[in-house]
C-alpha cells in the first residue's frame, strides 16, 4: 500500500493551466492537503520524515520545489522554518526535529488521525 498521497514538483508549474502565485498556491495546498511537506528535491531529512509518515499509515503531499522562488513562497507560509518543513492541518510543525517531538511524546498519531491523514 502506497502511504505517500502524491509528490509534485515546484509551485510555478499549474496543472490546470491557472495563473496563480507560488505564496498562494503554497496557502491552498496547505489548505486543502491534511499533511504538506516542502522539501528540495533529494532531500534526506524530507525522505525520513516521509517514511515516519508512510510507517505510522499517513497519507501526505510531498512539494518538492524547484527554485529561489518556490522557496521562498514556502517560507512565507511558516516564517522562521527551514526546509524541509511539515504542516499537519494546517499548522506548521516544523522540520524532521518536530515531526519527532510529535512522535515520541505520543501526539503524532491522534494529530494525524483529527486532520484525516491515517490510512483506514
Amino acid at each position: 500500500m502506497q502511504a505517500v498521497a502524491g509528490i509534485r514538483r515546484g509551485l510555478t508549474i499549474d496543472p490546470a493551466g491557472e495563473d496563480e502565485a507560488p505564496a498562494e498556491r503554497v496557502g491552498r495546498l496547505v489548505r486543502e492537503s491534511p499533511v504538506v511537506v516542502f522539501a528540495r528535491r533529494g532531500c534526506y531529512m524530507a525522505h525520513v520524515m516521509k517514511r515516519l509518515l508512510a510507517a505510522v499509515g499517513a497519507h501526505a503531499t510531498v512539494i518538492e520545489l524547484e527554485g529561489a522562488a518556490d522557496e521562498v513562497a514556502a517560507a512565507a507560509a511558516a516564517p522562521g522554518a527551514a526546509l524541509p518543513t511539515l504542516f499537519v492541518g494546517g499548522a506548521p510543525v516544523g522540520g524532521l526535529e518536530g515531526l519527532m517531538g510529535l512522535h515520541l511524546s505520543g501526539r503524532l498519531v491522534p494529530r494525524l488521525r483529527e486532520v484525516g491523514a491515517l490510512c483506514a
